[in-house]
């Protein structure tokens, strides 16, 4: 195997463990935002659950950045295939993200009840909006779309909602509500938290449905045999993580639900490999980690600055995450603080 290769697979491997984390930490960050008006009953409530994703959410963000970066650097006709070919579904990603992003800002800096009702729809919408999205753009990449000889993509935004596609939405989106509400049982108390608790059971019956149905369709129609452990992983997670919230594990029904996003990432990951983006007009004209890849002399390079860079990701994102392990409380006042003790939010 020549270097150029093993670089083309290392940075194929990198880029999934980076889409893996974005998956585990935007993942909850969606679901709060999903079950906003499910979970909260008023304003009280509604401050409380966006101020378990507060002091994070930003920096979950990137994760996407940076695999976003890695996919241009490393394989620049993938990313200029798969950025040019889902055009329309990537900006409704991008709008959603933008308007979720300005809303958790923007919500409280007006004490007005209409202001906080329309940022907060803008905070539903700009959950709902990626969550789905993202599950049927990766379903379209594992799946194969039209390109020509070229490296053209030569379907419509028709093309990507095929059934496939939209079952591949649908496990996304559940699977993300479900990881939400954990995270909100993890890190509340009171009124919020007991409705995120008993959520997790009909959300996590959605979830296991619809991804045991996406993970069979996508293995019987192209998986490999070692896939199917992953498979497996991510059935277990999700329904771990039912039971252990119905005998009040939260941190361990949390943990389970990202076990399962993360094994549902590698599947699609390992069912694609050693392809990037397939074509559904001709094999011959597949993208491949060998044929989409930058030269080896930018793959050294990138590979020096990620073993640099990604370790200081993960340390200060470890320790943001340290510093706001507290759950969050809200006072008979409406006001929301942090609660004094931090031992219930690592049960």
């Amino acid at each position: 195997m020549t270097l150029a290769l093993q670089l083309n697979e290392t940075w194929f491997g990198l880029i999934a463990f980076l889409w893996v984390g974005y998956f585990f930490l935007e993942g909850f960050d969606f679901g709060v935002g999903m079950l906003l008006p499910v979970v909260a009953r008023d304003e009280g409530e509604r401050t409380q659950m966006l101020a378990t994703i507060a002091p994070v959410w930003d920096g979950n963000e990137v994760w996407l950045i940076t695999a976003g970066a890695s996919m241009f650097v490393a394989f620049p006709y993938w990313y200029a295939t798969l950025f040019s070919g889902f055009y329309l579904a990537l900006l409704l990603i991008l709008v959603g993200l933008i308007l979720r992003a300005v809303a958790l800002e923007y919500r409280g800096k007006v004490d007005d009840d209409r202001w906080r009702r329309r940022w907060d729809v803008a905070i539903i919408a700009g959950s709902w909006l990626p969550a789905v999205l993202w599950g049927v753009a990766f379903a379209n990449i594992v799946a194969g779309v039209p390109i020509n000889a070229d490296g053209d993509f030569t379907g419509n935004l028709g093309t990507l909602l095929n059934p496939f596609a939209l079952l591949g939405g649908m496990c996304f989106a559940a699977a993300f509500a479900l990881h939400g509400l954990n995270f909100l049982a993890l890190k509340t108390t009171g009124p919020v938290n007991e409705r995120a608790r008993s959520l997790t059971a009909p959300i996590g019956l959605i979830a296991i449905v619809t991804g045991a149905a996406f993970l069979a369709w996508n293995q019987i129609d192209r998986g490999k045999g070692w896939t199917w452990l992953f498979v497996v992983v991510a059935a277990a997670g999700l329904v771990g993580s039912v039971l252990s919230q119905r005998m009040g594990r939260d941190g361990i029904a949390f943990v389970l639900t990202g076990v399962a996003i993360a094994a549902v990432t590698i599947t699609l990951f390992g069912t694609l490999y050693p392809d990037v983006m397939p074509s559904t007009t001709d094999v011959a004209y597949n993208l491949t980690v060998a044929n989409a890849s930058s030269t080896p002399y930018t793959l050294r390079i990138m590979t020096w600055v990620a073993a640099l860079m990604v370790p200081f990701v993960i340390g200060y994102q470890a320790w943001s995450y340290w510093v706001f392990r507290k759950r969050i409380t809200q006072p008979a006042t409406g006001r929301t603080v942090r609660s004094a003790s931090a031992t219930g939010a690592t049960r």
